[in-house]
């Protein structure tokens, strides 16, 4: 069933009753997105958390000379949302983008509120959730600064293995704030070491 994934994730971080399974359930919004589709818009307000049911999506920033620089993946099993903009109601100023054909569960604002009231495993499920990405992006900020470029790549295919087989290398290199030629030249070196 199209609910079963998610209530999975949800029963990895929190136990849901039979009434507050009806009650997320309730809520969500299946959707399937196309690659190359874009399903947030910068200078839009975001009206939607997405639960990626399959597939693979990119938020990214763009800059006034057109580069793009990815902020984060997301696959299957992840949320994805620019969170300040969708708790403080404004326009992002982000791109969310797919990378290639899949699905995802909408969460409208109004939904996610309405859960926080019903039940306290709502809020816990949401704070653990964010709370892992805001851990997750403080070890990214410190990888930038503290280590080379070659040990970050070496520490996102070790944590991300099927984000980096599946998402093209230039979001990638994006990603770790180097070039393509230069994430093709660690590639290569560590091809040579083996």
């Amino acid at each position: 069933m199209i609910n079963d994934f998610i209530l999975q994730n949800f029963s990895d971080h929190v136990t849901l009753n039979e009434k507050e399974k009806e009650q997320l359930v309730s809520v969500l919004i299946p959707r399937a997105f196309k690659r190359g589709e874009i399903l947030i818009k910068a200078g839009e307000q975001p009206r939607y958390l997405l639960f990626v049911n399959a597939g693979y999506l990119m938020t990214s920033y763009t800059d006034s000379n057109g580069n793009d620089h990815v902020i984060q993946f997301a696959g299957a099993g992840w949320w994805s949302a620019d969170i300040y903009s969708a708790f403080d109601m404004q326009a992002t100023t982000y791109d969310t983008k797919a990378l290639t054909d899949g699905e995802v569960m909408l969460l409208p604002r109004l939904g996610q509120l309405h859960l926080l009231e019903c039940s306290i495993v709502f809020e816990r499920y949401f704070r653990v959730v964010f709370q892992k990405g805001v851990l997750r992006q403080q070890r990214r900020y410190i990888e930038a600064v503290a280590t080379s470029a070659e040990e970050r790549y070496k520490s996102f295919i070790s944590a991300y293995p099927s984000i980096a087989a599946k998402v093209p290398q230039k979001y990638i290199a994006s990603y770790l704030a180097i070039t393509p030629e230069f994430l093709s030249k660690i590639k290569k070196k560590m091809l040579d070491v083996i």
